[in-house]
């Protein structure tokens, strides 16, 4: 059941100051001048032994997991999960286990280019330039970013959340997670969030998308909106197992990339 949220959580709170700290980044890639240093090298993508997955690789997608169109979401027990939107357009999910959130959002990208190595660079240089701090590692997804990003507080004085920017390569897609609240604390506590990311699958699509365009989501088929507040009584007749907790619209934004 999908609820129409007004305020968000802390955890999504986190995902969409994440997003906030994207939306001023040159999408472009910097061709490397002679003399200049060396930028990321687009590189095929890496093989995903454990995911995510693309729909051509998973027998039944939609066995255990949430039909968002573009991506196929993990169900897993205490879940709430989150869309949010871009004008009219669905393009990201957010999952809320608890305190912490990981906010998964699916991209085009070159047949046999991997773009996550240039996407790292840009959203470092946008967060550091806002006076924020990253740290470049290699964790249990790959490589990605841990950073402290600039907010204002709720009492209007400044301070930092915590967030993990992840992502992965696939065929002619990029996955990008934002993990926020205690699993971006305590990242060794973001174990459920993680094996999310991985178990999600990319439906891309054949159709024609300039590298980087967001791949467009929906509302499953037996998707209902209840107002804010209302909470889903009786979880045992979803047809998700696991009990997934209500599925609510997270706060609107206006870029995504």
């Amino acid at each position: 059941m999908f609820g129409r949220r007004k305020k968000s959580g802390a955890a999504e709170d986190a995902a969409s100051e994440a997003e906030q700290v994207v939306d001023g980044i040159d999408n472009e890639g910097a061709e490397d001048a002679e003399g200049a240093e060396p930028q990321r090298v687009r590189l095929e993508p890496e093989p995903r032994p454990d995911g995510p997955w693309d729909a051509s690789e998973v027998r039944e997608p939609g066995e255990g997991r949430v039909d968002l169109g573009g991506l196929f979401v993990p169900g897993v027990e205490g879940m709430e999960l989150r869309v949010e939107v871009a004008g009219d357009a669905i393009v990201a999910a957010t999952v809320v286990l608890q305190d912490s959130a990981v906010q998964l959002q699916g991209f085009a990208a070159p047949k046999r280019e991997g773009i996550w190595g240039e996407v790292r660079e840009e959203i470092a240089s946008g967060i550091t330039q806002q006076g924020g701090v990253i740290d470049e590692v290699e964790g249990p997804l790959g490589w990605e970013l841990r950073a402290q990003v600039p907010v204002q507080l709720p009492d209007g004085t400044g301070g930092f959340q915590v967030v993990r920017f992840v992502g992965v390569d696939g065929p002619r897609w990029f996955l990008r997670g934002v993990i926020s609240g205690q699993g971006a604390v305590q990242p060794q506590a973001a174990g459920l969030l993680e094996q999310i990311f991985r178990d999600t699958v990319v439906v891309r699509g054949e159709g024609p998308m300039a590298p980087r365009d967001p791949i467009v989501l929906k509302l499953p088929d037996d998707a209902q909106m209840v107002p804010e507040g209302v909470q889903q009584e009786d979880q045992e007749t979803s047809r998700f197992s696991g009990g997934m907790g209500q599925l609510a619209r997270g706060p609107e934004i206006t870029e995504v990339r």
